[in-house]
């Protein structure tokens, strides 16, 4: 009976470890290549949109790989912000200070988006606040998570 007793949990437990389980995968940033130089792209317009939530991201690169432009957040049950971007592009990573008003109040926070073909990916991590603004506390941490992905849009004509 012990006998039994004992296949029987030998072969529970190899049931029990040979079960994977598919890990959610990680979109990670090819690492910047050194002092590539390219010609300025012009504007460039990247748009995210579902039933109830819009994100809106435009920008202009010069030829020192610096980015500035808008980003618009108009998230489900949240307050919209909308601003100004200010950042550089390292390799296929958007790294900059975003400027916003939210409930009155303007506020500057650090965002980082992930380059992939025609899309952009927003990155999360642990933050703090430093200087007046919230920024990522380490940057080679950031997640890329891809539920958000802005794919490229067609920009809108500019009113003056």
């Amino acid at each position: 009976m012990k006998k039994v007793l004992a296949i029987t949990v030998i072969v529970l437990v190899v049931f029990v470890s040979c079960k994977k389980t598919e890990p959610v995968p990680e979109i990670a940033p090819n690492p910047p290549k050194a002092a590539e130089i390219a010609e300025p792209s012009g504007d460039q317009c990247f748009a995210f949109s579902n039933d109830s939530s819009n994100v809106e991201l435009s920008f202009n690169v010069n030829s020192h790989q610096e980015v500035n432009g808008k980003l618009t957040y108009k998230l489900y049950q949240k307050d919209k912000n909308e601003g100004t971007l200010i950042g550089n592009m390292k390799g296929d990573t958007l790294i900059a200070d975003y400027t916003f008003m939210s409930e009155g109040t303007s506020s500057v926070r650090e965002v980082a988006f992930l380059k992939r073909e025609n899309t952009f990916i927003e990155g999360y991590g642990d933050v703090a606040e430093a200087n007046g603004k919230v920024i990522f506390k380490d940057k080679k941490k950031l997640k890329f998570d891809p539920k958000m992905v802005l794919t490229k849009v067609d920009c809108k004509p500019k009113v003056e």
